[in-house]
């Protein structure tokens, strides 16, 4: 009896070895998919306060085109964002925006920056070659704000 029980171990040897190499690489890509996505979305959130903060300062009489790029410049610095020298602001000041029953002009102030995936663009390379999954995308954020007058 004890010698079947000895050969029945010794034919599942490896099984546990199998298992893992193919298991750890799902479980790796699931992890890594989270961070990058993760990542992806605090970018956007930076971006839309850039975004903000920009059309904040653009409503002010008497500022130019140019506070306004540095203001979105110094929030998308400020918020970790890796070569946010590639971001576009987009200005447009006289937009007419409905309040109540009568409008009024606004500015818009448009962030437009090239988000990078780290790990998954290289893999999706890997995988097929010549691939554009995972290669840069364009991350667009907007913000209206009533012109002071």
């Amino acid at each position: 009896m004890t010698m079947k029980w000895l050969k029945r171990k010794n034919g599942e040897r490896g099984a546990a070895l199998m298992e893992v190499a193919l298991t750890l690489p799902l479980m790796l890509l699931v992890a890594v998919g989270i961070f990058e996505f993760g990542r992806a979305y605090q970018t956007w959130q930076v971006l839309t306060n850039a975004a903000r903060e920009g059309a904040r300062v653009a409503v002010l009489p008497g500022t130019n085109d140019a506070a306004v790029r540095a203001r979105v410049q110094a929030y998308l610095d400020a918020g970790i964002i890796s070569d946010a020298s590639g971001a576009t602001v987009t200005i447009t000041r006289n937009n007419t925006i409905a309040i109540g029953t009568g409008t009024a002009t606004a500015s818009r102030v448009v962030v437009a920056f090239p988000f990078a995936f780290i790990v998954l663009q290289p893999v999706a390379r890997l995988v097929v070659a010549g691939s554009t999954v995972g290669s840069a995308l364009t991350m667009t954020a907007a913000a209206t704000m009533r012109n002071e007058s």
